[in-house]
């Protein structure tokens, strides 16, 4: 029986899948098994992964369903303890699985365990340390380029980058899977952000070392794809995680946040796409109400909770550019 099943989502991402599931056959953790979970390639993952890999389950899906529909076949399909999403354009180190496991089962309440990302054209950089959101409507990497060694310690973050993390099943089990309204981007803060106001936590494992190449599937930093996807998401995030005296609440700063995105996309010549998304936002937001949080007396204490670690992480995102 395993303790942890391994599900990478792949779309017509081939050319990544050797490297990735090599190092997996070097882990010193014994007890896991890897879904792959493909999202309706058309390179022969599907062929390839089976003739070469036959101890890789294979999900066959006929369709793209994104990130989130991906991941949540591979979910539904494990019966382990934990299960660890990993992108397809990694290399785990031996010790990968271990850590992570180790980091998780640290107390009950932890949800998610985050591994330390590097940058595959130098391991020596950071490429995320842990997912962060902020009073203005901000999600961000922490740690993005800077030397790795200033990253050597466990700590509780916001939500666990979902490329490379493990997560407690029964949790899952207790406050949904992914929601695949987000298809791609924003869906594990979502996620980290809706275990935190059902009382759990989040870390920062560096321990559990993989090298990232990024952007595997949406091909770079910013496109028209990446850009409405990620303003839809953040308005369907706020809609869906804050009772309504909260988005009153941060509604100044969100403002302020989503006009300087809007000003900086526009000089990237995005500033309409990322408009689009931002109404197609409001309009999935109205379509979705029943996945509200309930403005109860537990949630609003969390939400307290949370409120002050949005204001904080405004500090945290602005002293991480000065350093940069």
């Amino acid at each position: 029986m395993q303790d942890v099943s391994v599900i990478i989502p792949n779309f017509n991402g081939k050319k990544y899948l050797k490297e990735c599931l090599d190092s997996l056959r070097k882990q010193d953790y014994l007890y896991f098994e890897v879904i792959l979970v493909d999202n309706g390639s058309e390179d022969g993952s599907v062929e390839w992964t089976k003739e070469n890999y036959p101890e890789v389950r294979v999900i066959a899906l006929k369709e793209n369903t994104g990130f989130c529909g991906g991941v949540n076949a591979g979910i539904r399909e494990s019966k382990s303890e934990y299960v660890l999403l990993l992108n397809n354009d990694t290399i785990v180190f031996p010790e990968f699985i271990t850590e992570l496991v180790h980091a998780i089962e640290r107390a009950p309440d932890i949800f998610s365990c985050q591994a330390k990302m590097l940058q595959i054209q130098d391991e020596n950089k950071m490429d995320d340390a842990g997912n962060f959101y902020c009073a203005l409507g901000w999600a961000f990497a922490d740690g993005k380029g800077k030397p790795e060694s200033e990253y050597n310690k466990t700590r509780e973050i916001f939500a666990s980058c979902a490329g490379a993390a493990i997560y407690r099943k029964e949790i899952l089990d207790e406050i949904g899977y992914f929601d695949e309204e987000h298809f791609a981007y924003l869906e594990d803060v979502d996620i980290g952000y809706r275990a935190k106001l059902h009382g759990y936590r989040n870390l920062f494992c560096p321990t559990a070392r993989v090298l990232h190449v990024g952007s595997g599937t949406s091909g770079s930093r910013y496109n028209l794809f990446k850009i409405r996807y990620s303003s839809r998401n953040n308005l369907y995030l706020i809609y869906k995680n804050m009772p309504l005296w909260q988005i009153i609440l941060n509604f100044p700063l969100l403002f302020v946040g989503f006009t300087i995105k809007t000003v900086f996309f526009a000089s990237k010549g995005f500033g309409k796409d990322y408009i689009k998304g931002m109404w197609n936002g409001i309009v999935i937001s109205k379509e979705n109400k029943e996945k509200k949080v309930r403005n109860v007396a537990h949630q609003r204490e969390r939400c307290w909770k949370i409120q002050l670690e949005l204001y904080k992480n405004i500090g945290k995102r602005f002293r991480s550019e000065k350093r940069k």
